[in-house]
């Protein structure tokens, strides 16, 4: 049989949706049909390890090299392939493109009797063999949730079998999670999509393959998203497995409909976090009993925006998490047209993504989706993944099987494997960060829309938009949403090398290092986190927090009696409420601002605005580095050694409407403070813009302490200023 071309999981067919799917899984013998032998009973509930997500460290070397430096594509074969005659040169083919890690996805995505899926795991077995020999990596795709079956919407099908209908995710009121095709661009005409409960005996039967798959000499395995898919329902999982386990969790009942004022369906929300993060750690155990050296990538299709509230999988709980990783599927603006049409802001929400992938991946590869329409738009969306110190996964949307442009990924995939070392083992130079609260991300002002980007307006011409054209989609609607993006949008404006710092299972070692942590519109904290913030400021740190309602909500967005941090802002709840403060606490100082600047300045970039953010940044952390050029040249800088390494990503060419897609050189200077005792031995800039990826000798001078480089920028440059 053909292996169908594959497209991406990506929701932009109706407002709403949001983006995530996943493909099909294999048969288990119950699934047979009404002649089968009766599968084993489940265990009546699977209590979660409540504190699983915050309490291992990672260990050192824990995730192998070959990970860390990745650089992936899509291969597959047909079920009657011949490992010479077919397979060898899918692996060629991707070797030349530069690709050092193949992502393998076949008939995994169908619905397979045991003995198809016995056979098919000996193909794998070849595949990986033939890898290997070329020296290559092989991850296989493996969909977590999701079943489909081809035709089953007039013929047999999973969910009309009685095990789909009893293991089958369900909503609130009790509706099956179950669609036919067209809803989303993944799942065929006639076809069916049924949405598993973890709970369910659905999780032995998954695991019992990931087993076997793990015995084939494969690298890694890649689940599917693991969500409470939204496509036909919301606020899946209403199953009696589900209740079953939350009862176990919490002691009480599910909720019997989404009310955000109820405190029940607000543990509801937090506790699909954690129910769907044991179903990761439990995929990531079940492949490294078989195998201790294989690691776990799980596709996350939520990233900082609102939709992790929705679907439940939010990617920061697995920061921790020994042998498991994700692969982020960072959306883009239309499924036909990439980021042809994106205004500059659009390109900030981009990088605030990708900068949220790389934190909330921790010490761990972040491998992340690159998508692109044309080989132009393409280039400019993997230098700001680049730039995030994200691995990238080149496709062309939707087609997840297909690249933009074969000589673009071939020169893209050259530029990173010549400066891998500069990419992903500089150490970061930024002492600004930027705290993603998940708590006020679902708590705080609940709307609908995702918020994935700003615009909401489909150009003409454009099919597939990210958006429905409502106002409320976009994240400059969204209460917390667009404070936070607003509070990016003014750093990378003004070329402040910053890191994302995100909030499950917070430590005093994660601000580290940073001299101010910014706080946007944050309102829902746990004591915990509470605690270490207020440790953090004592210790001599800054905290900028804005909004109207600073600390005022618990973890579960339950109205505080007091501030949680009303003796760092220096006001209580009782007092007036100050337009603005500053606060000496301990050894640091708390900057208050009632307003939401962030969203001022997402808005309209409003320079008073980002001065209320900026102003308090430059005072505590005087920047080692500045940029003179357009405010749309984003900027990262890390050491290497005793180099200095600057990334420089060129968007100007987008302004606050969107119009024709181009890139446009822009001319800078770069000036870095020396530290005392160094000089400057010399600067090279490395460009995929250029003929070679190989360095080449720029231009400098040094005036006293201050070293300036000249540079023009086309789309992506990296800059190396060697002391000694």
């Amino acid at each position: 049989m053909d292996v169908p071309r594959r497209m991406s999981r990506r929701g932009l067919l109706r407002a709403g949706l949001g983006v995530g799917g996943a493909a099909v899984v294999g048969q288990h013998p119950a699934l047979a049909g009404p002649a089968s032998a009766a599968s084993p009973a489940a265990p009546a509930s699977l209590p979660l390890d409540r504190a699983a997500w915050a309490a291992p460290a990672v260990r050192a070397g824990a995730f192998p090299e070959w990970s860390r430096f990745a650089r992936l594509a899509d291969g597959t074969f047909d079920e009657d392939a011949d490992p010479v005659r077919d397979m060898k040169p899918v692996i060629d083919a991707l070797k030349a493109q530069n690709v050092s890690v193949i992502e393998l996805d076949t008939i995994l995505s169908n619905w397979l009797t045991d003995q198809e899926f016995t056979q098919h795991v000996g193909k794998v077995r070849d595949f990986v063999g033939l890898a290997h020999a070329a020296g290559l990596r092989v991850v296989m795709y493996y969909p977590s949730m999701e079943l489909i079956s081809v035709g089953g919407e007039k013929g047999r099908s999973f969910y009309k079998n009685d095990r789909g209908k009893d293991w089958v995710q369900r909503s609130l009121d009790g509706k099956p999670n179950v669609f036919y095709g067209s809803l989303v661009v993944w799942v065929d005409p006639g076809d069916e999509s049924c949405w598993l409960s973890p709970n369910s005996p659905w999780r032995d039967y998954y695991l019992g393959r990931i087993k076997a798959l793990a015995g084939t000499g494969l690298d890694a395995i890649w689940p599917d998203v693991p969500i409470y898919f939204d496509g036909a329902l919301s606020w899946c999982d209403g199953s009696s497995w589900a209740a079953t386990a939350f009862k176990a969790d919490t002691g009480l009942a599910l909720p019997p409909k989404a009310d955000f004022t109820s405190l029940t369906f607000r543990r509801y929300v937090e506790w699909r976090h954690r129910n769907l993060h044991q179903w990761q750690l439990d995929i990531a155990a079940a492949g490294r009993a078989v195998n201790p050296d294989l690691v776990t990538f799980v596709e996350t299709v939520s990233m900082d925006y609102q939709y992790a509230t929705l679907v439940g999988l939010d990617g920061a709980y697995l920061r921790t998490a020994e042998g498991v990783s994700q692969m982020w599927e960072v959306d883009i603006l239309a499924n036909y047209d990439g980021m042809r049409h994106a205004t500059a802001t659009d390109w900030t929400c981009l990088i605030s993504m990708y900068k949220y992938a790389r934190a909330a991946s921790g010490t761990k590869p972040a491998w992340a989706f690159s998508y692109g329409w044309k080989a132009d738009d393409a280039s400019l969306v993997m230098a700001e993944l680049l730039a995030a110190g994200c691995n990238p996964y080149e496709v062309k949307s939707p087609f997840k099987n297909e690249t933009t442009d074969k000589a673009m990924r071939t020169r893209m995939y050259a530029f990173v494997a010549a400066n891998q070392e500069k990419l992903y083992t500089t150490t970061t130079a930024a002492e600004v960060g930027v705290y993603h609260s998940s708590a006020s991300r679902d708590f705080v002002s609940p709307s609908p829309g995702t918020g994935m980007y700003a615009n909401v307006k489909k150009p003409a011409g454009v099919k597939e938009w990210w958006s429905s054209g409502s106002a409320e989609e976009s994240c400059a609607r969204q209460a917390w949403l667009g404070e936070f993006r607003g509070t990016v949008k003014a750093l990378v404006y003004a070329h402040v090398p910053f890191v994302t710092v995100t909030s499950p299972g917070l430590t005093a070692a994660d601000l580290a290092g940073l001299k101010v942590v910014l706080l946007p519109n944050l309102q829902a904290v746990s004591d915990a986190e509470a605690a270490v913030l207020r440790g953090y400021v004592a210790g001599g740190g800054t905290v900028v927090i804005t909004g109207p309602a600073p600390t005022a909500l618990d973890e579960l967005g339950t109205a505080r009696s007091e501030y949680a941090l009303a003796d760092v802002l220096g006001f209580r709840k009782g007092d007036a409420l100050p337009d603005s403060k500053q606060n000496r606490f301990g050894a640091g100082t708390c900057r208050y601002v009632k307003s939401l600047p962030g969203h001022a300045y997402l808005d309209t970039a409003d320079k008073a605005a980002g001065e209320l953010l900026l102003a308090p940044v430059r005072a505590a952390a005087p920047p080692s580095v500045t940029l003179s050029g357009d405010d749309r040249i984003h900027l990262e800088m890390g050491w290497l050694g005793s180099d200095v390494v600057v990334q420089l990503v060129n968007f100007t060419g987008f302004g606050d409407v969107p119009a024709a897609f181009r890139t446009t050189p822009a001319a800078c200077t770069v000036a870095l403070t020396v530290p005392a005792g160094k000089k400057v031995l010399g600067a090279t800039v490395s460009s995929p813009d250029a003929a070679s990826p190989a360095p080449r000798a720029v231009p400098f001078t040094v005036d006293g302490a201050t070293v300036s480089v000249p540079l023009t920028v086309a789309q992506y440059s990296l800059l190396t200023v060697t002391l000694g």
